[in-house]
């Protein structure tokens, strides 16, 4: 019989165990994403679908991960943190696709998360409004050498999770629809440097942050909102980024656990 009992070791959202996860876990939002995500693993098998949630575990270039799927929007996104978290997952990296408010940015692109405008409502039901959706600086730094190790452009900037794709991002609605102030509030998140748009980073940052645990996020540009360009490009390149950030994690922790080290810092470095 199902249960919403937290301390039950199957989780009754996702579906899984302790024993069905390992390593950080990578987050996209499209269940086919996973799939494509663990193309690239040196071995993977699948531990449960249950609703949005498909996870899959396997091993990276020898390093345990584990890829599970949270479907749209930041209360899913929650959900899963939550449940994999009472599992002892301890690294959560959101690996997904958005649109971009900043010129020079091409589609294809990534962007990699420094913290994130918290304009969605699931953080909010956690802790005051001004608590910061910060990225661990241990992902943003293994994402940006995965990245830089795999040869893809990247930038990295603050990113805004609304709840809304269309009226939340300033696009038009049904009928023509426009929100009010819609526009204005894209304007100011553009004034203000925010570098793109997409719905679940600033749940999944603020939890992680919440819970002394570590979070990040890397996204395909898809869209570029200053040239108008929209190209479902270079899929597979954020899942890629993610995945050997997560073993360069994973080298992390032995090297700092040599060193004697807390944290990563730029005085230790890594033998690739």
């Amino acid at each position: 019989m199902d249960s919403e009992d937290p301390n039950d070791e199957v989780q009754y959202h996702v579906g899984v165990g302790p024993d069905d996860v390992a390593g950080p876990v990578l987050l996209p939002g499209d269940p086919e994403r996973v799939p494509k995500i663990a193309e690239s693993w040196d071995r993977s098998q699948e531990a449960a679908s249950h609703r949005e949630f498909r996870t899959v575990t396997g091993e990276y270039e020898g390093a345990p991960l584990t890829c599970t799927s949270t479907g749209i929007g930041a209360p899913s996104a929650a959900i899963a943190v939550e449940e994999l978290a009472r599992l002892g997952i301890g690294t959560f990296l959101r690996v997904g696709s958005c649109g971009v408010i900043q010129p020079g940015i091409d589609v294809g692109d990534l962007v990699i998360t420094s913290g994130a405008v918290r304009q969605e409502g699931t953080s909010d039901e956690y802790v005051r409004e001004d608590y910061p959706a910060a990225a661990d600086h241990e992902v943003v730094s293994a994402l940006i050498a995965a990245a830089e190790e795999l040869g893809y452009d990247y930038h990295v900037g603050v990113t805004c999770s609304t709840d809304s794709f269309y009226a939340g991002q300033g696009r038009t609605g049904y009928g023509g629809f426009e929100a009010a102030g819609a526009e204005e509030r894209l304007d100011a998140l553009r004034e203000a440097g925010v570098t793109n748009l997409e719905m679940e980073a600033a749940a999944i940052l603020t939890l992680a942050n919440l819970y002394g645990l570590r979070g990040g996020a890397v996204c395909t540009v898809y869209a570029n909102r200053v040239t108008g360009e929209f190209r479902t490009e270079g899929e597979r390149r954020a899942g890629r980024c993610a995945s050997l950030a997560a073993k360069l994690l994973d080298e992390m922790e032995a090297v700092k656990a040599e060193a004697g080290a807390d944290t990563w810092h730029a005085g230790l470095s890594l033998s690739r």
